[in-house]
C-alpha cells in the first residue's frame, strides 16, 4: 500500500495505441497505413478486438461484430488474434514499468496505472518519467503508448486519451479545477448512456455543471451513485494504485454460430456453460466466496440483458430460472449466452465498496 497521501500522489495511466493492431503492424510493416482490425471471422459471428486508426475512420471499433465492420469498411484487413504475442509485448511493457515503481495496477494487457510518487528517477518528475517510459517502449517493443499524468487515477485515465496516439497529457494539482470545468460528464467512469441522458435532461452536461450542485441536493436527485459522480466531478478520487489484483467475478460465455431460436434451446446450452464455469471456480483459492450468480443473454439484434440473484452455491436449476427470466425480456432468437458468479474476497478487510462496483 502506498503511504503517500492522496493529495500528493503522482499517477500515470499508460494506454497502448490500438495495441493488438499495432503489434500486427510491427510484425508485418506492409500493413502500415492500411485499415486493419484484429478479431474473429466475419462469417462466424466474430467480434472486433482492436481496430487501427485507419479503420476507425470508417466507424470500425472494438466490440463491433466483424460482419458489421466489413460492411462499413469493405477494404478492411481482418486478422485473427495472436494472444501469446500480445501477452509477450505486455510483459515487456511491465518490465519497463517495474524499473520505476512497484505500484503497478494492470487494467488489461495494454493499459495500467503506475504510482510514481516515490520514484526518484527523472528528478522525480512524473511528466519526465512518462516521457521516458513511452520512449523506451517505442524503442524496445516497437509500438506506441499514450499517457495521462495526474494526482489521481480518474483524472489520469481521462487525460491519457486526450493526446492519442503517441502523446501524453498532464494535469497538475493546481490545474484540476480548470480541467474538470468543461469535461463532459459522460467521461466519468460509470456514467453510461442512460445516466448521461438523465443528467442532460437536468441541463447537466459537464463536470462544471455538477460542481454547481450541493452534494445533498445532487444525491437526492440521482441516488447513491450521484455521490460518486459528484465526488469525481470535484476531482476527489482517493483510490490507491493496487498492485495485487483480486477477482470480483468469474464468468464464461459463448457466441453461437446459429441463433438459439427459443427458451428450450437456450436451456440445453446451460450444462456445458456450467461445466466450463465450474472448472474456473475450482481454480480459485480458498479466500473467495460466491455471493451472487448471474446470466447474460444477448439477442440476435445485439440487445442484451443480465439477470442476477443472490446465491452462495449456484446450480443448473438456478441458471435455468435466470435463463427463463432473461428470455421473457426479449422472446427473440439468442446469439450469446453467458453465466457467472460474483465473488467476495475474504482477504479484503477494507469493508468498503469499490467506487465503481455498482
Amino acid at each position: 500500500m502506498n503511504s503517500t497521501t492522496p493529495a500528493r500522489r503522482k499517477i500515470i495511466h499508460i494506454d497502448a495505441d490500438c495495441f493488438y493492431a499495432a503489434v500486427e503492424v510491427r510484425d508485418n510493416p506492409e500493413l502500415r497505413g492500411k485499415p486493419i482490425a484484429v478479431g474473429g471471422s466475419a462469417t462466424r459471428r466474430g467480434v472486433i478486438a482492436t481496430a487501427s486508426y485507419e479503420a476507425r475512420k470508417f466507424g470500425v471499433r472494438s466490440a463491433m461484430a466483424s460482419a458489421t465492420a466489413v460492411k462499413r469498411c469493405p477494404q478492411l484487413i481482418l486478422i485473427p488474434g495472436r494472444m501469446s504475442v500480445y501477452r509477450e509485448a505486455s510483459r515487456q511493457m511491465h518490465e519497463i514499468f517495474s524499473e520505476y515503481t512497484e505500484l503497478i495496477e494492470p487494467l488489461s494487457l495494454d493499459e495500467a496505472f503506475l504510482d510514481v510518487s516515490g520514484c526518484r528517477r527523472c528528478r522525480g518528475s512524473a511528466t519526465l518519467i512518462a516521457q521516458e517510459i513511452r520512449r523506451r517502449i517505442k524503442q524496445r517493443i516497437g509500438i506506441t503508448v499514450s499517457a495521462g499524468i495526474a494526482p489521481n487515477k480518474f483524472i489520469a485515465k481521462v487525460a491519457s486519451d486526450l493526446n492519442k496516439p503517441d502523446g501524453q497529457y498532464v494535469v497538475t494539482p493546481d490545474q484540476v479545477d480548470d480541467f474538470l470545468e468543461s469535461l463532459p460528464v459522460k467521461r466519468i467512469w460509470g456514467v453510461g448512456k442512460v445516466t448521461a441522458e438523465r443528467l442532460e435532461q437536468k441541463g447537466i452536461r459537464t463536470c462544471g455543471d455538477v460542481r454547481r450542485y450541493d452534494i445533498f441536493r445532487f444525491v437526492q436527485q440521482f441516488g447513491q451513485f450521484g455521490e460518486h459522480i459528484h465526488k469525481l466531478a470535484h476531482g476527489i478520487d482517493n483510490r490507491p494504485v493496487v498492485s495485487q489484483w483480486r477477482r470480483k467475478s468469474v464468468s464464461v460465455e459463448h457466441t453461437y454460430d446459429e441463433d438459439l431460436p427459443d427458451l428450450d434451446s437456450c436451456r440445453q446450452k446451460l450444462p456445458a456453460l456450467l461445466e466450463s464455469l465450474q472448472k474456473r471456480l475450482d481454480r480459485l483459492d480458498e479466500d473467495y466466496r460466491i455471493h451472487n450468480c448471474f446470466l447474460k443473454m444477448k439477442f440476435y439484434d445485439f440487445n442484451q440483458t443480465t439477470i442476477e440473484r443472490q446465491q452462495t452455491a449456484p446450480s443448473l436449476g438456478d441458471y435455468a430460472m435466470l435463463c427463463e427470466e432473461a428470455w421473457q425480456r426479449g422472446q427473440v432468437p439468442v446469439r450469446l449466452l453467458g453465466i457467472g458468479a460474483r465473488l467476495i474476497d475474504l482477504t479484503d478487510n477494507s469493508g468498503q465498496m469499490d467506487l465503481f462496483d455498482n
